[in-house]
């Protein structure tokens, strides 16, 4: 079973090379950066371990450009500022040895893991575990013949991760990986951990009642 591990950039200079030294397991067969206009050298930086692949921005338009390039059994979204952990190649590999298992994702801690960033991380977690709705920053794994038959990601501009569990949740089993990646606090420490921790339940709870992902988009601020 092949791996193509598919990073969705940009201006993630910061951040690529810590996240591409984990990717390097022989089942992780290629390593797709989907670049979205970078300005800051991040392409310099994940040349010499990725395929640099030119996208539209906008996560999920980058995320099913470097889809439609991959080659591997199965794809794995990764965050640019998102670790795996050293068991992750193996952790997937196991979960999909069951042909029932369509996908999954991996549990989530947030660093710096304390205070109100230790309890957000085991929320998102726990809540992935309980509804089977996990977001990007939990590393979505998912077979790729799975993938083309949902059409990837919808072409918005915000809540594509949910949108896109909710379909795989109805095309078969999603795994809920105890092993956990690390990903970057840096969106609730720019803007406060208890406001960003309100903003995305409230944001989530007006994805469900129906209300436009381009609309949400102007309440939302994504720190890169």
């Amino acid at each position: 079973m092949t791996i193509s591990v598919i990073i969705p950039t940009l201006n993630e200079a910061q951040n690529i090379r810590a996240t591409l030294d984990r990717l390097h397991h022989p089942a992780f067969s290629e390593i797709l950066a989907a670049e979205g206009g970078s300005q800051d050298g991040t392409v310099a930086l994940a040349a010499p371990v990725a395929k640099v692949v030119t996208a539209p921005t906008g996560r999920a338009r980058q995320m099913n450009t470097g889809a439609a390039t991959a080659s591997g059994d199965v794809l794995l979204f990764l965050h640019a500022d998102t670790l795996l952990p050293p068991t992750a190649a193996d952790d997937i590999t196991a979960a999909l040895a069951d042909p029932r298992v369509v996908g999954g994702h991996f549990a989530a801690r947030i660093e710096p893991d304390r205070g109100l960033l230790w309890l957000v991380g085991r929320m998102m977690s726990w809540r992935a575990r309980l509804t089977g709705i996990a977001t990007g920053d939990q590393a979505i794994f998912v077979r790729r013949n799975v993938f083309e038959q949902l059409g990837g990601f919808p072409d918005i501009p915000l809540m594509e991760d949910i949108a896109f569990c909710q379909r795989l949740k109805r095309a078969g089993r999603v795994a809920a990986l105890r092993s956990c990646v690390m990903t970057s606090g840096r969106r609730w420490e720019q803007h406060g951990a208890a406001r960003t921790i309100l903003l995305m339940w409230w944001l989530r709870m007006l994805f469900f009642l129906g209300v436009s992902p381009d609309r949400l988009k102007h309440l939302y601020q994504d720190a890169r």
